[in-house]
């Protein structure tokens, strides 16, 4: 039974290039009461913009003291607690991208916790290590609120072993060195709105496209993950906003010979200094990228590669399937840059895939022509419902 009743949750989502933040009422079916985005988080150029439930802007300004430690946050529970929000938290959620082995379910924000997650914080150097400033922060500042982590890798704790596991020694694979797959909550909320609207098609083969500034593909059959782009860290894969995703590892181990790049070095090259910005020397935004590419032809590069990648995985992963009926494009990019969406599914006719040049300029919810054998959809993703949704499960338990 709940027992929280007037109370409200706080949902935190810290992407690679965002700082996402919702206030839910407490309820088996959190419903939002307000939203919050930090675009371009971490930099001096981070705006804070929060609406309500029906989208009206509430505010929208530059954050205060942007680029400091725990700026976005801070401005996020002054904003709390003006509205008398702060006072009525029955608990905060946060999006874990790593779980590693141990966690395949959200979990109470324990002291144990955070120490095994310190452990696995370089897989996800990204995230995690902000995630866990920000857990300690909240706790400073809200000592009296529970926290709970909601893990990104838990949707795909049901990966079939081919699907797991690198061709490399047996022994590290038992020692955890595998394939764990991440935007997991993205995934799940977009399988939960399928089967309310399509259950025949959630419980279908899918292709999930979560196209952000961190990109994947999953591939879901019976509402299972199956296999996704992603691999032992979200490296792995896809052309992203500033990681490489696929590369041959045997030129990262020729380039630290040849330029003695140290372990950090490469890190920081394959992480932060690859991908769309790496490959266009510019901007790891594809906003900016299509707005220059006719005129800047690194800039062009960049958007092909990227789409080129992203095709090339729909090919794999209908192959993997045996067909397909749905292709879902969710995530940033995936929702809101239609010529991206046009060219990753240009020449995909003869899978069954035939897109429509007036509905995808519209991004109507389907995209794909009625001739069209699999079905092509825009579904905005909403990680945080589903970490509310979590939030209220392990609260809800008795003895939590």
């Amino acid at each position: 039974m709940l027992v929280e009743q007037n109370r409200t949750i706080l949902t935190i989502n810290r992407g690679s290039g965002t700082l996402k933040a919702g206030v839910y009422e407490f309820a088996l079916a959190p419903r939002l009461l307000a939203s919050i985005k930090v675009d371009r988080a971490g930099t001096s150029a981070a705006c804070l913009k929060i609406t309500d439930a029906s989208g009206k802007t509430l505010i929208e300004s530059p954050v205060e003291g942007a680029g400091a430690v725990n700026a976005e946050l801070t401005a996020v529970l002054k904003w709390l607690a003006l509205q008398g929000y702060a006072t009525r938290l029955a608990g905060i959620g946060h999006r874990l991208v790593h779980g590693g082995a141990r966690y395949t379910e959200s979990q109470k924000i324990t002291p144990g916790v955070i120490s095994e997650l310190e452990k696995i914080a370089p897989l996800d150097p990204d995230h995690t290590p902000q995630a866990l400033e920000n857990i300690r922060f909240l706790a400073g500042q809200l000592p009296a609120v529970r926290q709970v982590g909601c893990f990104d890798t838990a949707f795909h704790a049901c990966l079939p072993a081919v699907a797991r596991m690198y061709a490399l020694p047996r022994k590290w694979y038992e020692q955890g060195m595998r394939r764990y797959g991440f935007h997991g909550l993205s995934c799940d909320f977009i399988l939960q709105q399928l089967r309310v609207a399509d259950p025949a098609l959630a419980g279908g083969r899918l292709i999930i496209a979560h196209l952000g500034n961190g990109a994947s593909m999953t591939a879901v059959n019976c509402g299972a993950s199956v296999d996704t782009s992603m691999g032992f860290t979200p490296l792995e894969g896809l052309v992203m906003g500033t990681r490489s995703g696929d590369v041959d590892p045997a030129a990262v181990l020729y380039l630290q010979q040849r330029d003695r790049i140290s372990p950090r070095e490469a890190d920081a090259l394959l992480n932060k200094q690859s991908g769309l910005l790496g490959v266009s020397g510019t901007s790891s935004d594809m906003r900016d990228l299509l707005e220059r590419e006719l005129a800047d032809d690194r800039a062009a590069e960049a958007v092909a590669l990227f789409c080129y990648r992203a095709k090339k995985y729909v090919g794999a992963f209908v192959a993997v399937l045996g067909g397909l009926d749905a292709l879902v494009f969710t995530g940033g990019i995936g929702e809101n840059a239609w010529p991206v969406r046009e060219r990753i599914c240009a020449g995909l006719e003869f899978l069954g895939l035939e897109i429509d040049p007036s509905l995808n300029r519209n991004t109507a919810a389907v995209i794909s022509t009625a001739r069209s054998r699999a079905r092509i959809l825009v579904i905005k993703t909403d990680e945080d419902q589903m970490i509310a949704r979590h939030v209220v499960s392990v609260i809800a338990e008795p003895h939590s």
